[in-house]
Order: C-alpha cells, then structure tokens, then sequence
C-alpha cells in the first residue's frame, strides 16, 4: 500500500510530471534504445570506426615512412653502379679487401662500451 501511494503522490507532483512523461514516452525510449545500439552494439558502431580510423592514420604514416626509404634506396642504388663507389661500400660495411692487403679495424675508446661495476 505505501508503494501505491507512494505513486500516486509522485503523480500529484507538478515539477516531477513532465521529467518523466519524456523519459517513459515510448518515442523517446525506442530512440534512446536505437542509439545506444547504433553507437555501442552494431557491427558497425561508432567503437570499431574510431579504431578502424586510427588504424587508417598508422598506415598513412608507415607509408610515408617507406615512401621516403624507397627514395634512399634508389639514391643509394643510383650511386652503387659505379664500381668505385660498389668498392668503398663493401670495404666500408662488410670490411672485404683485396687478395693482397690486410685490414686493421680500428676502434676508438668512446666508441667501445663501458662495462658497469656494480659495488
């Protein structure tokens, strides 16, 4: 019984009537219900685009990033056609050598890693 006047006191209340007269229209529940779905729940919500869109800016950057290496990479092809520059390229990265010399790497002191004592 308290509950029931509970109700009806609720009803007599003239601030409280139109706050929930919008919220329990049927129009508005359906909308409200068609919305959290569209946004939230559907395959195709508004979570799995900002995904996908962040998504879509990582691979614009990675293709910039490779574009720009495959323009280093055709300079640095470009320039190891001539056979001087194929030479020094080998000498300098994979330390080949001629059949009569002999190669003597040298390292400098900063160059070598510092080995931590520990106390």
């Amino acid at each position: 019984m308290k509950l029931k006047q509970y109700f009806e006191k609720l009803r007599n209340t003239p601030a409280l009537i139109p706050v929930f007269a919008i919220f329990f229209n049927k129009y508005v529940l359906i909308i409200l219900v068609f919305v959290i779905w569209i946004l939230f729940l559907d395959a195709n919500s508004w979570l799995t685009h900002r995904e996908l869109d962040q998504e879509i800016k990582e691979l614009k950057g990675n293709k910039k990033y490779y574009k720009k290496e495959i323009i280093k990479d055709q300079k640095d092809i470009k320039i190891l056609k001539d056979s001087t520059e194929l030479e020094k390229f080998a000498r300098e990265e994979y330390f080949m050598k001629k059949d009569n010399e002999e190669i003597y790497i040298i390292e400098y002191e900063d160059s070598i890693p510092k080995k931590k004592k520990d106390d």
